[in-house]
C-alpha cells in the first residue's frame, strides 16, 4: 500500500507539470472516460485539438515515470552497495560508491560525545564507517519521502534514518535523522527484496 501511495504521489507531480489543458483532457479522457467532443468543449478547442492534449500529456506522464523508476532502480542499486560494504567492513568497496567530496552530517542532539556533527572525504566517513560494520546489520533499504534510504531498525525499532543523496552513480552526500518528532514525519516504505 505505501507503494502504491509513492506512486500515486509521483503521478501527482508529473501531472502538476502538465499544462491545465493537457492535464485536463488526460485526466477527463484517461481516468474518467469523457469523449474528446465533450473534453474539446471544456478546454474549448477542436475534439482532435483535445485529443492530442490529451496524448501530448500521456507521453509526457509515462516518460518521466519511466525515468524515476530507472532512478530508483539506480539509487537502489548505490544504496545496496553502500549497506554490503558497509556490513562487511570494506573500506575500498565503500570508496567505490562514496563520492570523494561526499558530506556526512549528523544529527548534533544525538551524536557521540568526541565525533563531530559533519564529517567531509570519503576516506574520513568510509573509515568511520568502518568502525561501525556491526550497526549496518540492522540496517535496509527503504523508500523515505519517495526516496531511496536506509532504515536503522535494531529489533524492529526504528532508530535513525540515513538519506544519502545520490549523483552519477556515487553518494555525494550522508544525512542521519535521529530526532523522534523527525523521524515521525517521514512517509516510509519498505522495498521489496
Amino acid at each position: 500500500m505505501e507503494l502504491a501511495e509513492s506512486v500515486g504521489l509521483a503521478l501527482l507531480v508529473v501531472l502538476d507539470t502538465l499544462a491545465p489543458a493537457e492535464r485536463l483532457a488526460f485526466v477527463l479522457h484517461d481516468i474518467f472516460a469523457v469523449p474528446f467532443d465533450e473534453i474539446a468543449t471544456i478546454v474549448e478547442r477542436s475534439p482532435s485539438a483535445a485529443r492530442q492534449l490529451a496524448s501530448r500529456a500521456r507521453r509526457r506522464v509515462r516518460g518521466r515515470a519511466a525515468t524515476q523508476d530507472a532512478d530508483m532502480a539506480a539509487s537502489r542499486a548505490v544504496v545496496e552497495a553502500f549497506l554490503t560494504a558497509a556490513r562487511g567492513g570494506s573500506f575500498d568497496a565503500l570508496l567505490a560508491v562514496l563520492d570523494p567530496d561526499v558530506v556526512a552530517r549528523f544529527d548534533p542532539r544525538t551524536v557521540p560525545v568526541g565525533m563531530p556533527a559533519e564529517m567531509h572525504g570519503a576516506e574520513v566517513i568510509a573509515k568511520q564507517l568502518v568502525e561501525s560494520a556491526q550497526m549496518f546489520r540492522a540496517c535496509r533499504a527503504v523508500l523515505v519521502d519517495g526516496s531511496v534510504g536506509i532504515a536503522v531498525a535494531p529489533q524492529g525499532r526504528l532508530l535513525a534514518i540515513v538519506a544519502p543523496l545520490i549523483r552519477e552513480g556515487k553518494i555525494t552526500t550522508i544525512t542521519t535523522i535521529t530526532d523522534p518528532a523527525h523521524l515521525r514525519q517521514l512517509r516510509l516504505a519498505v522495498l521489496d527484496d
